[in-house]
């Protein structure tokens, strides 16, 4: 690896660090600068999300003193679920094809995009005809766990659309758990992506010290801004990358 291929490598692990401090998305920074490096997509996608794992961890420490339950479930449990179901997800990576998810991808994007756009009058037409239990929080929670650990790209994104359907919580709000959801998802899948070996460290350990700074940036630059901001923010990479994986996809 040249010295251009590392700068590329650290410089979109800093953005990826930023945007997953910020609003999710970083997978959209990494994957295809080590895609355009060479590596191949499966090795590229473990490789971009054991890079990340230490910004997400950065953007979650930032943000502790912000954590809380969500509709009344504790972090802890939150963390359990998360943990085992990127366990499992990643696993199906190993396992599986990635082909797969490449035209269900899109349309789970599309919906993050369309919650987000209505979320807040969908929470409210939503709460008031029916309530949200336990049960169904523990299942979205565990299917984004899955995806998480499976491919990742988008899924703080779709965090934040689904934790601001189910209990009605501002993007601003969910920095905090989202960000730990992000770091707990991709820590599950490094066990697995590193004990497989399906980790290009060339190129990943410059991406992951990118990251940690991008990390760390994306959490102190969070805290400031006002929500309309990060609401703004949130629907512009929404809508970007739900136009990519379409492209990538159907183009």
């Amino acid at each position: 690896m040249d010295a251009a291929a590392l700068l590329l490598a650290a410089g979109a692990g800093c953005i990826g660090g930023i945007m997953n401090g910020l609003a999710g998305g970083g997978t959209f920074a990494t994957l295809p600068a080590l895609i355009a490096l060479g590596l191949p997509a499966n090795i590229a996608n473990a490789t971009s999300n054991v890079a990340l794992l230490p910004g997400a961890a950065a953007s979650a420490w930032g943000f502790r003193d912000e954590l809380g339950p969500v509709a009344g479930l504790s972090v802890a449990l939150l963390a359990t679920i998360t943990f085992v179901a990127g366990l499992g997800g990643s696993l199906l990576l190993v396992l599986t094809p990635s082909d797969m998810f490449d035209f269900i991808i899109p349309w789970l994007l599309l919906f993050a995009f369309v919650v987000m756009v209505f979320g807040r009058r969908a929470a409210d037409w939503l709460h008031a005809r029916v309530t949200i239990g336990r049960r169904t929080l523990v299942g979205a929670q565990g299917i984004l766990g899955i995806y998480g650990g499976y491919f990742g790209g988008g899924v703080g994104l779709m965090t934040t659309a689904t934790y601001g359907l189910l209990a009605n919580i501002e993007p601003r709000a969910l920095f905090a758990i989202r960000t730990l959801m992000l770091a707990i998802a991709n820590l599950a899948a490094a066990f697995v992506f590193i004990g497989f070996a399906m980790v290009d460290w060339r190129v990943g350990a410059p991406m992951l010290i990118g990251a940690i700074v991008g990390g760390w940036s994306g959490a102190a630059i969070g805290k400031r801004m006002s929500p309309g901001v990060v609401r703004g923010w949130t629907l512009l990479v929404t809508a970007a990358t739900t136009v990519i994986f379409f492209a990538r996809a159907y183009g």
